[in-house]
């Protein structure tokens, strides 16, 4: 398998002025195609630190990040965001859906300002809301959907466009017990059906264990990564 993500040596220290707050400390890690990875350690740990700089939505201090073995510290600006806008996807503890847009504007507008025409996006938008079982919603505004809805609408948005990668901070930690189940189940299933690269970024273990990979770390190292069988009763293909 195809090496989609790559850490090397990774250091991001805040300046506050007065202190110097190392976050990350030489994060090494490769992620490859098909991987399901989930990134646990406490609060502070560097853990969305760690998802922003490798997506280049925060500037790391040294070290290089690669993704499809492009290094970001080669890319311009514009670079790095068509990187970002092509080949990753991102899912957050909040939905971030325009809330005046229905379900299916809101997953057919990346694709529209990647050059898709307006019949081929909603038609790539609505097969994306068909594999997260919410074709029928399509038309519905975010404030009409549950929470879960909503965050399925997320997902559907985030690989429309075939990311290489999807990048999930906390993406269960706005909804109830159940429905994070469900929104598990669906991510792993993505995985398996559709070979989508995760990483998963939670603080908890039972969220976890669903995927095949596990990674902690703690004050801004990994201090493990291990290999390791889902729990859960998934769908197979």
């Amino acid at each position: 398998m195809s090496c989609v993500l790559e850490a090397k040596e990774l250091w991001k220290v805040y300046d506050t002025g007065s202190v110097k707050v190392k976050a990350l400390k030489g994060v090494d890690l490769e992620i490859s195609e098909g991987e399901m990875v989930a990134i646990m350690g406490p609060s502070g740990c560097g853990k969305t630190t760690f998802l922003n700089c490798v997506s280049s939505l925060d500037e790391f201090t040294a070290g290089e990040v690669l993704v499809d073995d492009q290094p970001l510290s080669e890319m311009s600006d514009r670079d790095r965001t068509d990187m970002r806008k092509n080949r990753l996807g991102f899912v957050f503890q909040s939905f971030n859906l325009i809330p005046v847009l229905s379900a299916v504007e809101n997953v057919e507008l990346p694709l529209i300002l990647k050059g898709k025409s307006s019949k081929e996006a909603r038609e790539i938008a609505l097969d994306a809301l068909d594999a997260v079982e919410l074709k029928e919603w399509s038309g519905h505004l975010p404030a009409e959907l549950s929470g879960g809805q909503q965050q399925r609408v997320t997902i559907a948005r985030a690989f429309a466009h075939q990311p290489a990668l999807i990048l999930a901070d906390e993406p269960t930690g706005n909804l109830d017990t159940t429905t994070s189940d469900s929104v598990m189940e669906l991510l792993v299933n993505l995985n398996r059906k559709k070979g989508i690269t995760f990483v998963i970024v939670t603080h908890e273990e039972e969220i976890a264990r669903q995927c095949t990979r596990l990674v902690t770390i703690q004050d801004g190292l990994i201090t493990s990564d291990e290999k390791i069988e889902r729990t859960g009763d998934f769908e197979e293909e």
